[in-house]
């Protein structure tokens, strides 16, 4: 057995035995196992935007880049300023964020009057049934379930960021409905770019093949300063919308930052070893921002993620400014080591990964219209939701300061949503009195 086959069949196990599991929450669709490919009926795919802020308008850009006629057909956010903004930069062709190439050009491709431009909570659904192809789904993660579940019901194609949920029901509502997507045929593609870089691709490759022996363990880090800062909320804000406006500090709308951002390097682990981790346990806090932070999240993580067969993959994530940064995926077998990322191998036969690298966030969205275009089966949702709910353990990890296991975690009931989705209404954590929200406290936390 091939490296990483055992772990591909543990993969598909947990699939099929959680598909069967969810099998109740599944969307409903009609019986047609395809959608039509293109709905007005002609060449042009039409996308809608739903989440327009820096991602969001780099995803649309390079959606409207790809082969073949393409229209920006309709918009949606929570806040008109944020759709707005996008519009006019995709509009007047200046730079996005997450590339580094200025985007002109694109006017001619973008078809979104005031009527096709949709504000609020519900927007999403306005804009999926708007009469488009695909959507891309790039709101701050605690709606793509939802979004998500309701795209594939109207039998769109979905480009989806990472990650996928927040929380384990969350997870499992994304399966649930990609079982639907699968038998529909619809095309999915998340935004785990490592997937689609070529220096990664092969060196993931030659490590398959034997390049540093059997696998003994893995590093990967995400380690920078502080990000995004925040400021009090204003008093004339009301708490929900600050925070929404505010995602990445708040464990609702972002999963932590262990969750949205090393999600990338926690994946390229897990494409190596294959399979998930069956348990995990951490250490993690709040240091730098102890009487001025205004959320709830962590800004360090370090944990440990066990192996079915006893292989341990190490994690480690901070946000603190003046310390050591690294952004990685380390790979150590019986033969050798790897920089999965950097396409660098160091054994016997050491070898640097010399090609032409195109940009994987472009690549991952013409391999999307390309499926759609030639009707080829292309759906990434099993691999992403796996890796979203091995982030989502390691959090659970350091948070709680226990050993969880991944049947526990996975199977979880803990859900993190408010009570009603207004703006007016009470988001799920709050201030307390002394203007400081609570963060969790491991050894008494509860995350299970």
């Amino acid at each position: 057995m091939r490296h990483g086959e055992k772990g591909e069949m543990n993969r598909r196990k947990f699939v099929s035995s959680l598909a069967a599991a969810t099998a109740g929450t599944a969307v409903s669709t009609a019986t047609s196992i395809a959608p039509a490919v293109h709905v007005a009926g002609d060449e042009t795919i039409r996308v809608a935007l739903i989440g327009c802020g820096a991602r969001g308008t780099g995803a649309a850009s390079q959606a409207l880049r790809t082969k073949g006629p393409v229209k920006l057909w309709a918009m949606a956010d929570l806040f008109e300023d944020r759709l707005q903004k996008s519009l006019a930069n995709l509009t007047k062709g200046e730079q996005a964020a997450y590339d580094r190439e200025a985007y002109k050009g694109l006017a001619d491709r973008i078809d979104v009057p005031p009527e096709r431009r949709f504000i609020g909570f519900d927007a999403y659904r306005r804009a999926i049934d708007s009469g488009v192809d695909v959507v891309i789904l790039a709101t701050t993660q605690h709606f793509r379930p939802e979004h998500f579940e309701y795209a594939v019901k109207q039998g769109k194609h979905v480009f989806m960021e990472k990650p996928l949920a927040v929380d384990a029901p969350g997870v499992r509502r994304v399966l649930a409905a990609n079982e639907e997507a699968k038998r529909r045929n619809l095309k999915i593609v998340v935004g785990l770019m490592h997937r689609h870089n070529a220096r990664i691709q092969e060196t993931m490759q030659r490590l398959k093949d034997g390049a540093i022996g059997r696998i003994e363990y893995m590093r990967c880090y995400w380690n920078t300063g502080f990000l995004r800062d925040t400021r009090p909320r204003p008093p004339e804000m009301s708490e929900m919308v600050y925070q929404l406006r505010n995602p990445y500090h708040f464990l609702w709308l972002s999963g932590d930052y262990f969750v949205d951002a090393l999600i990338h390097n926690i994946d390229l682990c897990l494409w190596l070893k294959g399979g998930h981790p069956v348990s995990a346990q951490g250490v993690g806090g709040r240091q730098f921002r102890l009487q001025t932070q205004h959320g709830d999240t962590f800004d360090h993580h370090f944990v440990e993620f066990i192996f079915e067969d006893g292989t341990r993959m190490f994690a480690q994530c901070r946000q603190i400014a003046g310390c050591w940064n690294h952004s990685g995926a380390h790979a150590h077998g019986t033969a050798g080591q790897a920089e999965i990322d950097r396409g660098r191998i160091d054994a016997a036969e050491r070898w640097r990964f010399r090609g032409r690298i195109a940009n994987p966030y472009q690549v991952e969205h013409d391999v999307l219209f390309e499926a759609i275009r030639n009707d080829k089966r292309h759906n990434e949702t099993e691999y992403a939701a796996i890796s979203t709910m091995t982030a989502i353990l390691g959090r659970m990890a350091s948070y709680s300061g226990k050993m969880v296991q991944w049947a526990d975690a996975i199977n979880s009931e803990v859900c993190y949503k408010p009570d009603r989705y207004a703006f007016d209404a009470t988001p799920p954590v709050v201030a307390g009195e002394n203007g400081l929200y609570p963060v969790a406290m491991p050894g008494i936390t509860k995350v299970l």
